[in-house]
């Protein structure tokens, strides 16, 4: 019953042209209806929030059209939360072996392991030649910074680095932690942390004010 209704929903919503009102409004509510369903795939680990905000991403750019994937969603092949949750699980698997080689290399170089483990919901796609209205519409936010609060958030001691700074460089293609922290003279600890604990909720704001989320 539900893949039935969220397959009507789907092909109504991209009927509609990527950006528009009702294409945000159509994503908005396949969004609630997938989340409500409970197949969502669900693990505990601290990046789980964040990888599934990089999934949301993919499925709204890859659902109706092959943005940043190499086919959009076949509704034949499988259901949307199999489609979904084998991505969702793909980026897990992903986070885990970087987690587990930046212990190794701790241990073989014995220097401290910065903790990595900030994802925006934006992250590690490439921008496409023709930049999906999304991505522009949330790098025009960022630039503009409408209220001033990306420009107010600012890790203590350093006015320059601020979420509009950091956001605006962790947009695809995106500046790695690695570069930003020798460009900065700031551990990648210091800066991925101030990132999830201030600028990432900035970017949930956004995205759910944007029908995005």
């Amino acid at each position: 019953m539900i893949n039935g209704q969220l397959q009507s929903l789907i092909t109504e919503t991209c009927r509609h042209p990527p950006g528009s009102l009702k294409r945000q409004q159509g994503l908005t509510q396949l969004y609630r209806m997938i989340v409500k369903s409970g197949k969502l795939w669900r693990e505990n680990t601290p990046y789980y929030e964040e990888v599934w905000q990089q999934t949301w991403l993919y499925f709204c750019l890859n659902l109706c059209e092959a943005t940043t994937g190499k086919d959009k969603y076949d509704s034949d092949r499988s259901s949307i939360t199999t489609w979904l949750n084998v991505y969702l699980k793909m980026r897990l698997k992903d986070r885990a072996i970087k987690h587990q080689n930046q212990k190794q290399q701790m241990v073989s170089a014995s220097q401290p392991l910065y903790d990595d483990d900030t994802l925006t919901f934006l992250d590690t796609f490439e921008a496409p030649p023709d930049i999906p209205p999304i991505l522009q519409a949330t790098r025009k936010w960022a630039e503009t910074d409408p209220e001033g609060e990306l420009q107010r958030l600012q890790v203590r001691g350093r006015e320059d680095v601020t979420c509009q700074l950091l956001i605006l460089r962790r947009l695809p293609p995106e500046t790695t932690w690695e570069d930003l922290s020798a460009e900065l003279g700031l551990p990648v600890s210091t800066l991925s942390s101030f990132y999830q604990r201030k600028c990432l909720p900035q970017l949930r704001k956004f995205g759910e004010s944007a029908g995005y989320l």
